[in-house]
C-alpha cells in the first residue's frame, strides 16, 4: 500500500478541483421562480459555507457537503484532509458538528479495497477528533478517487455567522497560513523536497474548531473559510455580500514554509489561474507574486474573520488559547473603485 500514489489517479487535487467562481455563477442561474422558505436563514443566495434552517427553538440546523479528489498520495491522510475540510463549513458558520455521512467514489478496477478502507478510516479518525460519528454514506464506482462528507451541525441563532454581515472599519484575520495549493502542486510535479509538504498536511488536517468559540464574540461580525476560491475570492464574497471594500496588507499574510521557493519554480495550480480569471477584474493592481499567492486555491484552509477594531484584543486572546498568535492582514472600508486593494 505504501507504493500507492493517489494523486496519479486524479486530474485535479483537493479544492483546486472546484469549478471556477465565474462558471459556477452561470451554472447556478435558474429561470425557475424562487420559492421563499421563511425558516431557511441561510441558503444559496449568499454563497455561504452551509445552509442554516431555523428549528424554531433558538437554534438552527446546519447542513453542508464537500468532497474532492486526492491532494496527497497517502490514502489515510487524504481521508483526514477531506473530512477536515468538509467539517470546516460547520465551524465557519459558528456551529458544532453533530454527525457526518461519507461521499465516496472509487475506481474499483484500479485501486484495491484495502486502499479504499484507509481513506474511509482517515475520515473516521477526523470525525472522532470532532466528537461525532461517521454515521453512514454512499459509494459509487468512479473513474477517479473521490472522498468527502455531508455534515450536519447545530448553532445558536444568535451565534450564527454569515459571510455577508461585515462592516467597514473592521480588521481582517486569517487563522491558517496560505500556500497549500502551491505546495501540493510541487508534490504533484514531483519537485517537493523531503519533509517540505508536512507543514501543509498539518494545516489541512487541523480542524477549525476555533470557529465555534469565535462566533459568540460580539466583535466578530462575519466569518467564512478559505478554500478553493483563494483568499481574494472568499474575501471578495464577504465584501460583495456586505456592500463594502477591503485592503489586504500582503506582507502581513501568513505563508507556509517554502511557498515562495516553489512559486518561483513555477508550481502554480490551475485553480489559481481560474480564480484570477473569474474575479481579477474586481481587484486592484497586483504583482505576479501577490496574484499567485492570494488567488492560490486552498484545501482545508483557515477561517477568514472580520472583527471590529475595539474587539480585536478579545479575539486575539481566544486565538491564543488555540496556540495561534494572530495579527490583522488587512482592514475593511467603504466600497471604492475596486472590491479589494492589495498593498
Amino acid at each position: 500500500m505504501n507504493d500507492i500514489k493517489l494523486t496519479e489517479y486524479s486530474h485535479g487535487a483537493g479544492c483546486g478541483c472546484k469549478i471556477s467562481p465565474m462558471l459556477l455563477d452561470d451554472i447556478l442561474k435558474s429561470a425557475r421562480p424562487k420559492i421563499d422558505y421563511p425558516q431557511l436563514l441561510v441558503g444559496n443566495d449568499s454563497r455561504d459555507d452551509a445552509a442554516a434552517y431555523d428549528l424554531g427553538n433558538g437554534t438552527s440546523v446546519l447542513s453542508t457537503t464537500d468532497f474532492f479528489m486526492p491532494i496527497v498520495d497517502d490514502p489515510f491522510t487524504f481521508g483526514k484532509i477531506a473530512a477536515t475540510n468538509a467539517l470546516s463549513d460547520i465551524y465557519a458558520m459558528g456551529g458544532k458538528p453533530l454527525m457526518a455521512i461519507s461521499i465516496f467514489g472509487w475506481p474499483i478496477d484500479k485501486l484495491s479495497a484495502d486502499v479504499a478502507r484507509e481513506v474511509i478510516d482517515g475520515g473516521r479518525a477526523v470525525c472522532e477528533d470532532a466528537g461525532i460519528p461517521l454515521a453512514g454514506g454512499h459509494s459509487i464506482d468512479s473513474p477517479e478517487p473521490i472522498f468527502g462528507l455531508a455534515a450536519t451541525g447545530l448553532v445558536e441563532n444568535e451565534n450564527l455567522m454569515r459571510n455577508d454581515t461585515a462592516k467597514a472599519g473592521c480588521r481582517i484575520y486569517l487563522t491558517k497560513p496560505l500556500g497549500i495549493g502551491i505546495l501540493s502542486t510541487a508534490q504533484k510535479q514531483k519537485k517537493i523536497e523531503e519533509g517540505e509538504i508536512e507543514p501543509a498536511i498539518e494545516a489541512m488536517t487541523t480542524l477549525n474548531k476555533i470557529g465555534a468559540d469565535l462566533a459568540p464574540l460580539e466583535s466578530v461580525v462575519a466569518m467564512t473559510d478559505v478554500t478553493g476560491f483563494g483568499l481574494l475570492g472568499h474575501l471578495g464574497e464577504i465584501c460583495e455580500g456586505s456592500g463594502i471594500g477591503a485592503t489586504v496588507w500582503f506582507d502581513k499574510v501568513p505563508l507556509l514554509p517554502n511557498v515562495e521557493k516553489y512559486r518561483r519554480m513555477g508550481c502554480i495550480p490551475g485553480g489559481a489561474r481560474k480564480n484570477f480569471k473569474s474575479y481579477g477584474h474586481k481587484i486592484g493592481e497586483m504583482t505576479q507574486q501577490q496574484r499567485e499567492i492570494l488567488c492560490d486555491a486552498q484545501t482545508s484552509g483557515g477561517l477568514l474573520v472580520i472583527v471590529e477594531k475595539e474587539g480585536s484584543g478579545e479575539f486575539e486572546t481566544v486565538a491564543r488559547k488555540y496556540g495561534l498568535e494572530l495579527e490583522p492582514i488587512g482592514e475593511t472600508h467603504a466600497a471604492g473603485e475596486h472590491l479589494i486593494e492589495v498593498k
